[in-house]
C-alpha cells in the first residue's frame, strides 16, 4: 500500500483493484487490530501498516464514530462493539454453508462432526452435524473454548507462527480440562510440530475424558476454519484414526473449494 497520501486522497480508487482505497486502508486496519489481540496503538498501526499517522488517525476517527472501533481511556484503539453482529451473522452463514460437507463427513465416519473457527483467542464452534449413534458428542454451536486443549485448536494454531502462539497462550493461560490437558507453551508448540508433520490434529481426552477428537484445517478458508470430528475413544482409536483422516482432508479440501467458489 502506498505510504503517503498526500497525491492520492483516500476517497481515491486504489491503483489495479478497483476498489476504493480509504474501505481497504480500513479494513486492514481492522485486521491487523485482529491479530495484534483487539487492542491497539496508532503508533504501532502506522509501523506495521506503512501508513502515515494523520491517515490512521483519519480513518479511525470514522471507525470510531461507526462504531467499529473504540477509544479506550490510555488514548489506544480497540475493536467495537458493532463488529460482533457481523461476525456473528457471518459465522452462522459460514455454518450454514459447512453443514452438507459436515453431514457426509457423519455419513463416512459415523462421528459427530464440527466446524470452528479461530475468533481471537478463542475457539468457536459455528456448525454441528450429530453422529447417529446412540453414544455421540455433543458441542453448542457457538460454544467458546480456549484453543490449548482442543484438535481444531491445535490444527488451527500449527497456521500460526510459534512466537505469536506464545503470546496467545500468555494471555489466555493454559488451564487445565483434564489430567490430560497439555498446559505448558513448550509442550504445545511440540504438539504443533506434530500437526504440522501428520497434516492432522487429536485431541486424546484433552478437553474431556472419553473423548478423542481428530481436526483439520481447511486450507485458503477466508477466515481461519477448522473442521473436526469427535467420538468416544473407544471407537475413535488410533486404528480408526488412519481411516478418518484421508475422509477429513478431502471434505476440508472439497469444502475449501466450495467457499471459494461461493465468494464466502
Amino acid at each position: 500500500m502506498p505510504t503517503s497520501s498526500a497525491s492520492t486522497p483516500d476517497s481515491a480508487k486504489a491503483p489495479g483493484g478497483g476498489g476504493v482505497q480509504s474501505l481497504e486502508r480500513a479494513f486492514d486496519l481492522l485486521e491487523r487490530m485482529a491479530d495484534a489481540g483487539g487492542e491497539v496503538g496508532l503508533s504501532e498501526l502506522s509501523a506495521t501498516s506503512g501508513l502515515p499517522l494523520p491517515t490512521i488517525h483519519r480513518l479511525m476517527r470514522t471507525l470510531v464514530a461507526c462504531g467499529y472501533v473504540r477509544q479506550q481511556p490510555n488514548r489506544r484503539y480497540a475493536l467495537g462493539p458493532r463488529l460482533i453482529r457481523l461476525g456473528e451473522s457471518a459465522s452462522r452463514l459460514l455454518g450454514t454453508w459447512a453443514r452438507p460437507y459436515l453431514a457426509r463427513l457423519v455419513e463416512e465416519t459415523g462421528e459427530t462432526a464440527n466446524m470452528a473457527l479461530l475468533d481471537g483467542d478463542e475457539i468457536v464452534y459455528v456448525a454441528q452435524v450429530p453422529s447417529k449413534h446412540s453414544m455421540r458428542m455433543f458441542t453448542e454451536v457457538g460454544r467458546r473454548v480456549l484453543p490449548h486443549s482442543t484438535g481444531v485448536g491445535k490444527a488451527l494454531l500449527s497456521a500460526v507462527p510459534d512466537g505469536e502462539v506464545r503470546a496467545l497462550l500468555g494471555r489466555t493461560g493454559m488451564p487445565a480440562a483434564t489430567d490430560r490437558t497439555i498446559t505448558t507453551p513448550e509442550g504445545f508448540l511440540k504438539a504443533l510440530a506434530e500437526v504440522r508433520a501428520q497434516g492432522y490434529a487429536v485431541d486424546d481426552n484433552e478437553q474431556e475424558i472419553g473423548v478423542r477428537c481428530l481436526a483439520v484445517c481447511v486450507p485458503d478458508s477466508p477466515t481461519a476454519a477448522a473442521i473436526s470430528i469427535s467420538g468416544p475413544a473407544g471407537r475413535v482409536t488410533e486404528e480408526a484414526t488412519e481411516k478418518i483422516v484421508p475422509v477429513l482432508q478431502q471434505v476440508a479440501v472439497e469444502l475449501s473449494r466450495s467457499l471459494a467458489s461461493s465468494g464466502l
